[in-house]
């Protein structure tokens, strides 16, 4: 009795729908299927996240009557999987035939070509829409303790993960809702972080932790609220090591991913002021206490602790800050932040060769407000993980609020302010419950 053909579904599966069924369906009308299940890093790379694990979305898939078993398909280009499994035929939706999925298209015949394989495209299944499944997920929202884990996710998936600073929920929802097309991509902010500077300065307070933990831990629930994306909470100094144990277990239990604390101590005063205002910085071993306190004090495994090191801002020097960077580390701190206010990210990519050489390699965080004409690939390239736009939001927001304000007061009306304004209808939507 000869073998069954063999048959080949790539899929990402994360929302499973009548479409992906009826594929299937006619995938084991041919043979045996194979599901090649697309990897969280593959997925990140074209979208946003799985709201899924692989391993969670490959024990959905096996579970389907026509699955014969599943393997991992590393990238968006099937090839190399057809490649090595040589199968009889490929069943794929035909809503690929034109838009970005056209060239992956083209590829998978050519290389079916290659061993007399055939690709069979079922029509598209009206009236279900992926985005529109996604939407609506996101608008019922999301779990602490899914929220908390999907920062280490990212990290795992992608080559460099982008948040975004936001200090109250509409900030938030533009972290969670823009996107654009960039080179055939969509491209969207993967979290969102929480300022001590932007929070201080919305209240009109200067950026000395004016503002108390509980406070902005209400800023950051209003943000929770409207949103899913994981958030990064600025810590400042930490406090007290008592005080921050507490920090760390709110901050875990609200479904906060990441806390950032500089090793600095007494008055807090912005980074960017550098040596022009008097700033003490920790000693090596207070500041390692005060790390290994907080480790110790979360529950989960998914919640991190980031040291941010303050020794080239305030000109202590590159030894100074690797060999800071090495004691935090064997402190326990799950990454390390290193800031500069250069102009120039050349100290930062120094930097970065160094920690290649750590014998433990952690995630390095780069917050590029000075050396801003640097890009993500750049960072990347260089070993940065993550990058934060840290204050961008509410920097844009202060100069065309004033600019309203100067231009009411100056003709007496409000008219002439128009042209500086969106439509009402406009702002309105970013809330999904306005539309």
């Amino acid at each position: 009795m000869s073998a069954a053909p063999s048959v080949y579904v790539g899929m990402s599966a994360d929302l499973i729908h009548p479409g992906h069924i009826n594929i299937l369906e006619r995938a084991g009308e041919l043979g045996e299927v194979t599901v090649g299940l697309l990897t969280d890093g593959a997925i990140a790379s074209y979208k946003r996240l799985p709201h899924m694990t692989y391993e969670q979305r490959k024990a959905v898939v096996e579970s389907l009557r026509p699955v014969s078993r599943v393997v991992p398909q590393e990238t968006l280009d099937y090839v190399p999987n057809l490649r090595e499994l040589e199968p009889d035929y490929v069943v794929h939706g035909d809503d690929w035939r034109t838009g970005v999925q056209r060239e992956t298209r083209q590829r998978v015949i050519d290389a079916l070509r290659e061993w007399g394989g055939e690709l069979i495209e079922v029509p598209y299944t009206p009236g279900i829409s992926s985005s529109q499944l996604n939407a609506s997920v996101r608008q019922i929202g999301t779990t602490p303790e899914i929220r908390l884990g999907r920062l280490r996710r990212l990290l795992d998936t992608k080559p460099i993960v982008r948040a975004l600073e936001a200090h109250n929920g509409l900030t938030g929802l533009i972290a969670e809702t823009t996107e654009v097309d960039r080179d055939g991509r969509r491209v969207e902010f993967d979290a969102m972080w929480s300022s001590s500077l932007t929070d201080s300065t919305s209240r009109g307070k200067p950026d000395i932790e004016a503002v108390d933990i509980s406070a902005r831990l209400q800023n950051v629930n209003d943000m929770f609220e409207v949103t899913t994306k994981p958030l990064i909470f600025d810590g400042d100094t930490g406090g007290k090591p008592e005080h921050f144990v507490f920090t760390v277990r709110s901050l875990e239990r609200l479904g906060v991913s990441a806390v950032i604390i500089e090793d600095k101590e007494g008055l807090k005063r912005n980074s960017l002021f550098g040596t022009e205002v008097a700033q003490t910085q920790s000693t090596i071993e207070d500041f390692s206490t005060r790390l290994t306190i907080g480790k110790q004090a979360q529950i989960t495994e998914d919640f991190m602790v980031i040291a941010r090191i303050e020794s080239l801002i305030l000109e202590k020097g590159m030894e100074d800050a690797v060999t800071r960077a090495q004691a935090y580390i064997d402190a326990g701190a799950d990454a390390i932040m290193i800031h500069s206010r250069r102009k120039e990210p050349d100290e930062i990519f120094e930097f970065c060769r160094h920690a290649e050489g750590f014998s433990k390699r952690v995630p390095i965080v780069a917050v590029p407000t000075s050396y801003n004409h640097v890009s993500e690939e750049e960072l990347a390239d260089r070993g940065v993980s993550v990058v934060i736009y840290a204050n961008h939001m509410l920097r844009a927001a202060y100069p065309s609020m004033r600019k309203v304000a100067e231009t009411i007061l100056h003709h007496g009306r409000s008219l002439e302010a128009d042209q500086m304004l969106s439509p009402i209808s406009e702002a309105l939507a970013i809330i999904p419950e306005n539309r």
